[in-house]
């Protein structure tokens, strides 16, 4: 009783419907009940009145008054469908239909109770059709009517029959009552929940924008790895070169010069040879890096055996006294990991040969918990680690390019010298195994 549209709860549907079209779907059934459910209980009521006229509707002008009762309802239905059926909120024509329909359920209620099946529709969209102020007087008017019919009739033959009807009346009332506070509580719930579906629409369409700018984002940032990827490929290959080719053509101008400036033929000879050997071997490096990259010494032999032979190889050029030792456990290491620490030392011991001056070097590799160790040291002239001059084009990758080499792979360098005292190169990375 007075219960609204809003509040009727549907069952649940078995998929996940979204809770808009629910409510909408609720709004849809009240729509179709309020413009037929009058012609439905009107009709029903009609039909009770015809099979009980015989004991309720004793004298013809009864009859007639019924039946006239009935044609005026179902008229002011037809009116009410045509003029005003669509207005969901409380208008002058609205509250028209809700009197004139009450007055002619109260009339039929007095001549049959039966007819409380067509005055109960006075419970049902009151809220729709009369002013906030005049509900609560609208549903004590239908009220009134129910109580009517379901003491006996309108109106009381006695005493007894009057106070049955006001405890029924008082049972109505305190019906509207409990009804209208859940009404207003499944109005205010439903508005609640209204408000946060829009809500939940809301942040949907930013979170589809955000996804949409994290797409567009991570494209870019793909563009940006691949040219990043492009320019550090760029600078490895630059590397790869300069420790190929271009240590091997120093080399080879080194031996040249001294044939050129030899009297002795054998000594000249022997320095050829060691030019001719030198050339060889950059080839050899040469198409090996433009097939792989890697350094050819790591192909036949493993990182150890690898600086062993590149050490002895530079102390026989050089003819500067080098030692190489290994300390630890040798195992496998990643191709990377051996790859980077043979061209860390091919760097250090170039750079010792073009500027320490120096009458020693040692090499240690050392195999750690976790971690490989390289150190080359010579005891050459020194410098100043803070005043380094920036590469030019004539020069090699020197320390930034170890620097760079030994990062590509988690790893770092570090150098310690003074002026007259030598140098120590020192480089660290993970112990990355083979199988790794």
């Amino acid at each position: 009783m007075g219960i609204r549209q809003g509040g009727t709860r549907t069952a649940a549907a078995p998929e996940r419907l979204d809770a808009a079209a629910v409510h909408a779907q609720v709004q849809h059934r009240w729509d179709v009940f309020l413009r037929w459910g009058p012609y439905v209980l009107l009709g029903f009521t009609a039909v009770l009145m015809v099979a009980t006229a015989g004991m309720l509707l004793e004298s013809t002008a009864e009859r007639w008054a019924a039946a006239g009762l009935v044609a005026a309802g179902f008229a002011l239905q037809v009116w009410w469908s045509a003029a005003g059926r669509g207005a969901g909120c409380p208008s002058p024509a609205g509250s028209v239909y809700y009197w004139a329909r009450w007055a002619i359920g109260f009339t039929l209620s007095w001549l049959d109770p039966f007819a409380a099946f067509y005055a109960v529709l006075g419970y049902f969209g009151a809220e729709r059709l009369l002013p906030r102020r005049l509900v609560p007087l609208g549903l004590f008017a239908s009220a009134v009517t129910m109580a009517g019919t379901q003491s006996g009739g309108f109106p009381p033959k006695d005493l007894g029959q009057l106070g049955l009807f006001a405890a029924v009346l008082a049972v109505h009332i305190a019906l509207i009552y409990v009804f209208g506070q859940l009404a207003l509580h499944e109005e205010k719930r439903a508005t609640v929940h209204m408000a946060a579906i829009a809500e939940l629409e809301e942040t949907n369409a930013r979170l589809q924008q955000a996804l949409d700018e994290n797409a567009a984002l991570h494209a870019q940032l793909l563009v940006q790895a691949r040219e990043a990827g492009v320019a550090d490929e760029r600078r490895r290959l630059a590397a790869e070169i300069h420790d190929t080719i271009a240590q091997g053509l120093t080399g080879i101008i080194a031996q040249l010069q001294v044939v050129s400036n030899a009297a002795d033929p054998a000594l000249a000879e022997q320095h050829l040879s060691r030019a001719s050997a030198l050339a060889r071997h950059s080839l050899g490096e040469a198409r090996r890096s433009v097939q792989n990259l890697g350094p050819a010494a790591l192909e036949h032999h493993a990182l150890p055996e690898a600086l062993r032979q590149t050490v002895t190889e530079w102390a026989e050029r050089t003819g500067v006294r080098a030692q190489f030792t290994v300390t630890g456990a040798a195992e496998p290491l990643h191709d990377e990991i051996e790859a980077t620490l043979l061209r860390i030392a091919q760097e250090a011991l170039s750079n010792a040969d073009r500027h320490a001056r120096a009458g020693r070097v040692g090499v240690t590799l050392s195999y750690m918990a976790g971690e490989v160790a390289l150190d080359v040291r010579d005891d050459g002239r020194g410098f100043d680690p803070r005043s380094v001059p920036p590469r030019h084009g004539s020069g090699g990758f020197g320390l930034d390019g170890m620097r760079a080499r030994a990062e590509r792979v988690a790893g770092a360098v570090t150098v310690e010298s003074e002026r007259g005292q030598g140098t120590a190169v020192s480089a660290r990375v993970p112990l990355l195994r083979h199988d790794q």
